[in-house]
């Protein structure tokens, strides 16, 4: 009687066996990563949002937006910034009281502030890892960032968008319609943290830009105290919106750590996906709140 013996893999056929699988995963590992970068832009969206609806909710209650950044003069809140300001309208009451008393003992030392070591969730993107946790920075600061900026218009001299020094905005002055007006950008702290800050800032002369507001074509230009900037190397500009280059002139431009463009968020507390791609004279006419150009992202 013969006995029947099973055969096992030659040498061959597990190689090729291997290669089938190595092939797979090859596919699999980068359909998984795509997936997951698309709910981390998902949540992105959401949370600028939620910026956005908290900005409206501000303008209702105070008659403007936010002022982008105040001057270090102001009586009040010297050098807060819009964000700062949006806490109550995002339930962060308790982050915005803490705020309140630091003001009171000492508005000038807003360095020391618990605030700018203060870590908001909603202000960090879930695809970068520069804003989710504390960082250092020049002059020995530990400081708290943000994933978002205000869109002062063209560039921070013009102040044609809706958040620079002092603005204080009206929506019934951005005569372009809400619904072709950026508000709010993406654009990770720069490669040192200098830039960035959520709570309070300065940013070039006290403008707050490329601090916590950025221009779509902004411009570098020397501190008028001959301060540094740590931007010295990057030329006058103007920078426009397209991706990193890893460096730290991308300060001056707005980019996201998504594949092939950023989010956007409009004064009509919509969110847009803007690629790269984009047409620069599109992207200039949708960053000014009365510049009249027949403009949509629709």
């Amino acid at each position: 009687m013969r006995v029947s013996r099973d055969r096992g893999l030659t040498l061959v056929e597990l190689l090729v066996v291997i290669a089938i699988v190595g092939v797979l995963i090859g596919i699999l590992i980068p359909a998984v990563n795509m997936v997951r970068e698309s709910a981390r832009r998902t949540s992105c969206l959401n949370k600028m949002r939620q910026m956005s609806l908290a900005s409206l909710s501000f303008e209702s209650a105070m008659g403007h937006l936010p002022s982008g950044i105040n001057s270090k003069s102001d009586q009040r809140f010297p050098r807060m910034t819009w964000l700062t300001k949006l806490l109550p309208h995002v339930e962060q009451n308790g982050i915005w009281g803490i705020a309140i008393e630091d003001y009171d003992s000492n508005r000038f030392l807003v360095g020391q502030h618990a605030g700018l070591k203060t870590l908001v969730p909603l202000f960090s993107c879930p695809s970068s890892d520069r804003a989710s946790s504390l960082n250092w920075t020049h002059e020995q600061r530990l400081v708290a960032c943000t994933d978002y900026l205000g869109v002062n218009g063209t560039n921070f001299e013009r102040k044609d968008g809706v958040f620079f020094l002092n603005s204080r905005m009206p929506l019934a002055r951005i005569k372009d319609g809400l619904s072709n007006t950026f508000l709010v950008g993406e654009r990770p702290p720069s490669n040192d943290f200098w830039y960035g800050w959520w709570y309070v800032g300065e940013g070039r002369d006290g403008s707050g830009s490329p601090d916590m507001i950025l221009g779509v074509n902004e411009i570098n230009v020397p501190d008028s105290d001959g301060m540094p900037t740590y931007l010295e190397d990057c030329g006058p500009g103007p920078f426009q919106f397209g991706p990193e280059e890893g460096m730290q002139c991308d300060t001056l431009h707005f980019w996201s750590n998504h594949p092939s463009g950023g989010n956007f968020a409009l004064c009509d507390g919509s969110v847009h996906w803007v690629p790269y791609v984009t047409d620069a004279v599109t992207i200039q006419a949708l960053s000014t709140r009365n510049g009249g150009e027949p403009v949509s992202l629709e």
